[in-house]
C-alpha cells in the first residue's frame, strides 16, 4: 500500500475548533492489499478475497474488510498525534469500499476541552472515496500537548 507521505502537522499547542488534520491519501485498494489485511487481522472471511463467493452472496466482487478502513483513520490519527495520546475512537460504517476506490481520510476539530487534567480535541473523522462517497465515519478524543 504506498501512500503520498503525510503533510507537516498542524501546531498543537495553537488548534482551534475546525482546523483539519492533514489528510491522508491511500492508493487505490487492491486484491493484495485484501488479502494482506485478512493474513494481518485473521479476519479470513471469503467475502473480501474470493470473488465468486462474493457473487454468489450477491455482492458485485470482494471489497475491504470495514475494520482495514477503521485502521487506515487510526493510521491518520497516529500520524498527527502519539498513539498514547488517543482517549477515545469510534465509527459507524457507512458504505462497502470496492476494490479499485482511492479512499481519502479526513478529520475536523469539532471541540476543544478540559478532562480528566488534560486540553483535549474532540475531532469528527470520516473515509470517503474518489466521488466524496463516505464509506466510514467516527469520532475520535486526543490529548493535546
Amino acid at each position: 500500500m504506498n501512500t503520498l507521505p503525510p503533510p507537516p502537522t498542524v501546531s498543537l499547542p495553537s488548534l482551534q475548533v475546525g482546523d483539519a488534520l492533514p489528510a491522508l491519501e491511500l492508493s487505490p485498494i487492491s486484491r493484495l492489499t485484501l488479502a494482506l489485511y485478512c493474513g494481518a487481522s485473521g479476519d479470513h472471511n471469503p467475502i473480501h478475497v474470493d470473488s465468486d463467493f462474493a457473487r454468489e452472496a450477491g455482492q458485485k466482487d470482494v471489497f475491504a474488510h470495514g475494520m482495514l478502513s477503521m485502521a487506515w483513520l487510526g493510521r491518520l490519527l497516529t500520524d498527527w498525534v502519539p498513539q498514547s495520546a488517543l482517549r477515545d475512537f469510534s465509527v459507524r460504517f457507512a458504505a462497502i469500499t470496492q476494490v479499485g476506490e482511492r479512499i481519502r481520510c479526513t478529520g475536523q476539530v469539532t471541540d476543544i476541552f478540559e478532562a480528566g487534567g488534560e486540553r483535549r480535541a474532540r475531532l469528527t473523522l470520516q473515509t470517503a472515496n474518489q466521488d466524496g462517497v463516505i464509506k466510514l465515519a467516527g469520532e475520535a478524543v486526543v490529548a493535546l500537548p
